[in-house]
């Protein structure tokens, strides 16, 4: 691999340093890779591409009417970062999953954080994810949301901040697993006494974490995946987990409530009992009986079993008042509110347009940050300021002056970038971090988690439904350097 006219310019790279020399826990890696000429390398490629394939790592992007499922491209020069670093950055993600948790449990009851002032009433009675049906309820433990995957970029100058707070049906776990399994299988000699942290026991620690939520004091809990069915985009991910688990992967139908509230999954042996259901199926769709009834993806009575204690949700219905873009800007507050801690991880500074002073500020800049509406995914719905037209600035602006609760704005940072195969060689291509925090009776951060990666030259768009890929992390010991 030839890196020797490899610049990332004003960019942090993730694995090169100043001067072009590989930061410390990435000299290893470079230096192997660096070793292997162009026809090993594309065997390699072919190799790594081949592995993908025989796993059925796939996605679906649901405004394409082809019915078919893509490949996810993966690129086979990992990411890098140290287990010092790591460890700072592993703290604060618990530090903030903690407080989230205590946010989202006390607006369902007492709604201290509205009375003493630091989070504005009026935000909560304009949120779409609040739940009527969950106020009075504080499930087990005070937690909402057990599996959440937050986003973390790193800005020009190397610092690192949680862009989002994914808290309602955060994916791409799955991605993280198999990247791994491909690398190993291509590249076994790089793992070999390389200090590399492991991710292999992700599904042990979520099948402990949803067992250990059972309302029932048994020792083999029944423990199901809920999945709206393999049209749904992360389907692949749905029942790779189940399959991991050792669980079983079911739809609505093959569940049922009865008059005791209690949950039963329809198998060839007669009814089985349920007892944790680990829920990949949005609010609205989960029970006709308490959101939208012309849904046919849920369970009819699950929210009456939910509150009468008899099944475990994962997550929680109502997590999602958290996973607000607007409220993702109270994070800090939220944080010394609830833990009387500095935030460990700061946040990406925030415009937000329900304040008209800030809202004038982002009106007369919106060809230099970037907008966002509270609740779209995907990176579908942003204005990016500086690549827009003058069209679509007055367009934003528009919408925002019509509804200003619904949108914030965030200066464009310089993500960092990584080494990635291209056409033509090797150049530096924009990533984010996706880890993943499981919270039950212990809390559990991945090693590392999904890279994402914007194949197109100079996107800060990672996401894989526009045209991202993603990287294998790697967490390496390199004794503190």
């Amino acid at each position: 691999m030839d890196l020797s006219d490899y610049r990332s310019d004003e960019f942090f790279d993730e694995l090169i340093g100043p001067g072009g020399r590989p930061r410390a826990a990435a000299r290893a890696a470079i230096k192997y890779l660096k070793g292997l000429d162009d026809d090993e390398l594309a065997e390699r490629k072919a190799a790594c591409e081949l592995a993908a394939m025989v796993a059925g790592i796939t996605f679906r992007v649901y405004f394409e009417d082809t019915g078919v499922d893509r490949a996810m491209p993966f690129d086979l020069i990992p990411r890098v970062i140290a287990l010092k670093e790591w460890q700072q950055i592993e703290a604060g993600l618990k530090q903030r999953v903690l407080a989230l948790n205590r946010f989202i449990d006390d607006l369902y009851n007492d709604q201290q954080i509205i009375q003493d002032g630091v989070f504005p009433a009026d935000l909560l009675e304009g949120s779409v994810n609040f739940r009527e049906h969950c106020r009075g309820i504080s499930p087990p433990l005070g937690i909402w949301a057990h599996i959440c995957g937050s986003d973390l970029v790193r800005d020009g100058d190397g610092t690192v901040y949680v862009l989002e707070d994914n808290l309602r049906i955060p994916s791409g776990v799955s991605y993280m697993l198999e990247n791994r399994q491909v690398m190993k299988r291509v590249f076994p000699e790089l793992f070999e006494d390389s200090g590399i942290q492991p991710v292999d026991d992700y599904c042990s620690q979520l099948y402990d974490t949803l067992a250990s939520l059972s309302p029932r004091p048994v020792d083999y809990p029944g423990v199901v995946v809920l999945t709206p069915g393999m049209y749904n985009s992360a389907y692949f991910e749905h029942a790779y987990l189940a399959q991991q688990m050792g669980v079983a992967l079911v739809e609505g139908r093959d569940l049922l409530v009865d008059d005791n509230d209690e949950v039963w999954m329809r198998t060839i042996a007669g009814l089985s009992r349920v007892d944790v259901i680990y829920r990949r199926i949005d609010d609205d769709f989960l029970d006709p009986e308490a959101f939208r009834k012309d849904s046919v993806l849920g369970v009819p009575g699950l929210m009456r079993a939910w509150r009468a204690g008899k099944v475990a949700l994962a997550n929680a219905p109502g997590a999602g008042v958290a996973d607000d873009k607007v409220v993702y800007a109270y994070v800090p507050e939220i944080i010394r509110y609830y833990l009387g801690e500095a935030p460990l991880i700061d946040n990406v500074p925030t415009y937000k347009c329900r304040e008209p002073e800030e809202m004038a500020y982002v009106l007369d800049h919106l060809d230099e940050l970037v907008v966002k509406p509270a609740n779209e995914s995907g990176g579908y719905g942003m204005l990016i300021g500086p690549r827009s037209t003058r069209k679509e600035q007055k367009q934003f602006a528009r919408l925002i002056q019509a509804d200003p609760r619904n949108y914030i704005a965030q200066p464009t940072l310089a993500l960092s970038t990584c080494p990635t195969f291209v056409q033509g060689g090797v150049a530096p291509r924009h990533v984010d971090l996706r880890p993943f925090i499981l919270s039950g009776l212990h809390t559990y951060v991945t090693n590392g988690g999904l890279t994402r990666v914007a194949l197109k030259a100079g996107s800060l768009v990672v996401n894989s439904s526009q045209g991202g890929g993603s990287k294998d992390t790697w967490i390496v010991d390199t004794g503190g350097a």
